[in-house]
């Protein structure tokens, strides 16, 4: 029995509306004919950052939805920053194709998650999308002990952690205010601060 070719869909994408995919599109056509895949969809998103997430690439939102209706068996693309900002962004995304058995092709790293050594490798990049995970939380957590301590950032900023305060000023008007039968939204409106503010200096 012949087996069925897999349905293929490219994705290109470009941070300039002056650039263009077609360098991209070109060499993932020749690597899905080279692989015997059929190209059922390109998308391509042009003029948009990597570090717009999927709400903000129309044709990265259009392909997934694609691909959550199973249309296509793999997904390609040039390379791994065309599709996300970090490591983290591809195993999510990596995670999203496999739930609906969708694999994935980066030409530019040579990942084909079609292959036993692409998937042995997909098992590898989460155990390395962990490690940033925890990278970023402790450097985040370093720099609050920093500010905690110093009261300052990094670059030497006075900084103040918690909810911003007003002046006294301002808490005299909301309290007067207040003692006058103002509504907690009225006073708000009046004096140009939050909601929470005056929540907080009424309690």
């Amino acid at each position: 029995m012949t087996k069925k070719p897999l349905k293929a869909a490219l994705y290109a994408r470009v941070s300039t509306g002056s650039q263009s995919t077609e360098n991209q599109l070109r060499e993932l056509r020749e690597a899905a004919e080279r692989l015997g895949w059929v190209v059922s969809a390109e998308f391509v998103d042009h003029g948009i950052s990597g570090a717009k997430g999927r709400k903000d690439r129309p044709q990265l939102d259009a392909m997934l939805k694609g691909v959550s209706r199973k249309e296509f068996d793999v997904v390609a693309s040039w390379s791994v920053d065309r599709l996300g900002r970090s490591l983290v962004d591809l195993v999510t995304m990596l995670q999203e194709l496999h739930a609906t058995n969708v694999d994935l092709y980066l030409h530019k790293q040579g990942i084909n998650t079609t292959t036993p050594a692409g998937k042995a490798m997909f098992q590898m990049m989460g155990v390395f999308a962990e490690f940033e995970r925890e990278m970023i939380r402790d450097r985040v957590n370093a720099g609050l002990a920093v500010v905690k301590a110093t009261g300052k950032n990094k670059h030497g900023e006075q900084v103040t952690l918690g909810r911003p305060k007003v002046s006294t000023k301002v808490e005299k008007q909301i309290m007067e205010l207040r003692a006058e039968g103002f509504g907690i939204l009225k006073i708000a409106k009046a004096v140009g601060c939050g909601v929470s503010v005056v929540q907080r200096m009424v309690a």
